[in-house]
């Protein structure tokens, strides 16, 4: 089977489905419809089937979520906004009951509980001299599929391959990274959908040696600067449920948990539990007043 992950279309005669094959992480999800749900249902359920997904992510609506539950969904979580200021929610559906179970979904609510709990400190302390901001373009292509390669064995997204990354910057996917003398040593991306005006913060690494500075949330920060000029103000991201940290700095940016996708994709060893972060970035001067 074919790993590449590619968009389907689905035009038929009630119903119009833009829909997302990922078969190296054995997930179909629909992005969007227009037509009769339950069609749209019918087409992603048979199209899941005849690649041997295990996992359907239907992108709802609010309109469509007690159908969406009486189709056999359930609603792992939401990103507020992300419709163009309307919320949208994430139904699930699996194919086996091995997907469907996972031994770390009790420590993993310990660990959202204990971040939940910290005060929030939206203030960055800017690194060293010796670690210099950038924003990428594609001649940085091969140094930053070097980094992916090395903090991550295994990742949902080809981002060991430099021209998978010069391909997404071709398609207004953001990059910033920290270097360090010649190496690049943090790096995180926002991937902009300008139909929808959201985007999602995503591909965010340390080499483990580079992390006692606050790189990330550096980082972030720069994103959403760069996001806010584009009139893009529904920020997400999708963090690994396990990482204290990355949830931390999330937490500590203002963004809001909303939520927990269940074995949603391949990271390292195996799959896992994927926590969504939300911020509304017109709103971001006053969340530090809001619990």
């Amino acid at each position: 089977m074919n790993k590449k992950a590619s968009v389907k279309t689905i035009k038929k005669e009630n119903v119009l489905a833009e829909l997302y094959l990922d078969p190296f992480n054995k997930r179909l999800r629909v992005d969007d419809y227009a037509g009769k749900l339950e069609d749209a249902v019918h087409e992603a359920e048979k199209m899941a089937k005849e690649h041997q997904c295990e996992k359907l992510i239907f992108r709802g609506r609010v309109e469509s979520y007690t159908n969406l539950l009486a189709l056999g969904f359930q609603c792992e979580a939401v990103i507020d906004g992300y419709f163009r200021g309307s919320d949208q929610y994430f139904f699930c559906k699996y194919f086996s009951d091995e997907r469907r179970v996972n031994p770390h979904w009790i420590s993993e609510d310990s660990i959202i509980s204990n971040i939940v709990a910290l005060s929030r400190n939206p203030d960055v302390i800017m690194p060293p001299s010796e670690y210099q901001l950038m924003k990428i373009s594609e001649k940085d292509a091969e140094k930053l599929a070097s980094l992916y390669r090395e903090v991550f064995q295994i990742y949902p997204t080809p981002l060991h391959d430099p021209s998978y990354i010069k391909k997404t910057i071709q398609e207004g996917t953001i990059y910033y990274a920290f270097q360090y003398n010649d190496d690049l040593v943090s790096a995180a991306s926002a991937e902009v959908n300008l139909f929808y005006k959201n985007a999602e913060l995503t591909d965010c690494a340390t080499l483990p040696s580079h992390r006692k500075h606050g790189l990330m949330k550096i980082l972030l920060e720069k994103l959403e600067k760069d996001l806010k000029s584009q009139g893009v103000f529904c920020a997400y991201s999708i963090a690994r449920a396990l990482s204290f940290g990355m949830n931390a700095v999330l937490h500590q940016l203002g963004y809001s948990y909303r939520g927990r996708l269940l074995n949603n994709c391949y990271i390292f060893d195996k799959l896992e539990n994927m926590n969504v972060w939300v911020k509304n970035l017109a709103a971001a001067d006053s969340w530090s007043h809001k619990k």
